[in-house]
Order: structure tokens, then C-alpha cells, then sequence
């Protein structure tokens, strides 16, 4: 029997370490579920994008060269002038594309716990957003858990741009909650460099969060909505580490 338009086509399933994950295309749309919840698709990237663009800016304005450096040529500027990203969840890789199409950023790195879903952008479906910034020399992919990441690594950003399940007020997977707690914060604060920017995206807004924001140290809380059809915009939560 053939499948309708309106019907969704599992492209791949797989049992990762957290469940199941599944991939499948819904008319023109790619989704990804997990263990049968919906997660994201790639309907409309605004929020994700906005992610990453509201943490460079609020980096505020540093020196840039005229090109970037290359093994032949020396930037006219020091290399911190560039600032090192991490995004937390690849996703359907709005968020890694559009950070990798900004030359102002000076690497990025994305820490993504689901092998399921980095095999796809690297060689399956989701590869048709995100393959050049895949590509990209700034570009590393961290195979593991953001939360146990952020606790345990000894690198340290400029920014973190964090889009874990669906913010910090409804976690559809055990433990993500952790993340948005003190202690999850704690730990974020201690790879952000002084001045460094956190920016978290929800599905929803959070007074709550943003209180939990202040009391952990940050500085310079706010939120931006991004308004939607119907329904409560998804926001983007902006913090600021102390200088």
C-alpha cells in the first residue's frame, strides 16, 4: 500500500542508550521522535537560530580581521577575537548551520548524546541542512551527555547555546530537568569564560527559570519570544556569567 502525503514514512529507527529514537518524514517535513514522544522537526528554524544569534550578540561588538586566517596568512586581529561556541543537542542542525554560516564565530562545538541522530546529519536525511556546516574546520562534534559534559570537561567557552528537550519547565527524558537545576547551572557557569553568554532555549517562557538564573550568579536576564501561530512563542533565555 502506498503511503499518503499525510502520512508519515519512518526513514530509520534505532535503540540508542536513552531509547528510542526515530527519524521520519511527514510530507515535506523530517521529525525526530523519542521513545514516542515528538521532540522537533524541521518546520520552522526561527528559535534555533535566534539561539545563537542573540549569544554572539550579546558577546557584544570585538575585533575582527579582515579574513580569516588561514595557514598562509596572519589575521590582523589576535585569535580571541573570535569566540568558541558550544551548542548543547544538534538537533535537526538549524542551530549548527546557521552558527557555521557566521565566520564570527571561531569554532563550535556540539555536544550531542544521540549517535542515532548524529549518523544522521553526517550521512542520512538531515545531511540536507547541515552537511557544509558538518564540514566546516571550526566545526567538532562531541559524541555525549550535555549534562555530564558541562561537569566534567576541562574546556571552557564564550558562549553556550543549549536547546535540551523542551526548556526548563516540561523535560520529556529522565535527568534533562538536571540541567536547568542550581547544580546544572553551577556547572554551566564553570566552562563559560568571565563575560560569557548562556542562552537556552524553551518551548515555552519560564518566570521560574529566570529567577533560578539570577540566584546561580548570571547577570543580565532576559528573554526574547518568538511569536507563533497559535499557542505560547517559544523564548530563548539570555544569562550572563560575571566578568
Amino acid at each position: 500500500m502506498t503511503a499518503t502525503y499525510d502520512t508519515p514514512v519512518v526513514l530509520d529507527r534505532r535503540e540508542g542508550p536513552y531509547g528510542e529514537v526515530v527519524l521520519r518524514r511527514h510530507g515535506e517535513l523530517l521529525q525526530i521522535i523519542a521513545n514516542g514522544c515528538f521532540l522537533m522537526d524541521t518546520s520552522d528554524g526561527r528559535s534555533e537560530r535566534l539561539l545563537v544569534d542573540v549569544a554572539r550578540n550579546a558577546l557584544g561588538p570585538r575585533p575582527q580581521p579582515r579574513s580569516r586566517p588561514t595557514s598562509h596568512t596572519q589575521p590582523e586581529a589576535q585569535p580571541q577575537s573570535y569566540p568558541h561556541v558550544l551548542i548543547g543537542g544538534l538537533g535537526v542542525g538549524f542551530s549548527l548551520a546557521h552558527a557555521a554560516a557566521d565566520p564570527r564565530w571561531g569554532a563550535i562545538t556540539v555536544v550531542e548524546r544521540e549517535p542515532a541522530i548524529i549518523d544522521w546529519h553526517r550521512t542520512g536525511p538531515l545531511a540536507a541542512i547541515s552537511a557544509q556546516a558538518v564540514a566546516d574546520p571550526r566545526t567538532e562534534i562531541v559524541e555525549a551527555d550535555l549534562i555530564t559534559y558541562v561537569r566534567e570537561t576541562s574546556a571552557t567557552y564564550d558562549a553556550l547555546c543549549l536547546d535540551i528537550d523542551n526548556g526548563p519547565d516540561w523535560t520529556v527524558t529522565e535527568g534533562n530537568d538536571d540541567l536547568y537545576s542550581p547544580a546544572g547551572l553551577t556547572s554551566c557557569a564553570r566552562v563559560l569564560k568571565p563575560g560569557g553568554v548562556l542562552a537556552v532555549w524553551s518551548a515555552q517562557p519560564s518566570p521560574n527559570f529566570e529567577e533560578t538564573l539570577w540566584n546561580a550568579g548570571f547577570q543580565q536576564v532576559r528573554t526574547e519570544e518568538i511569536p507563533v501561530a497559535r499557542g505560547v512563542p517559544d523564548v530563548v533565555h539570555i544569562a550572563v556569567r560575571p566578568g
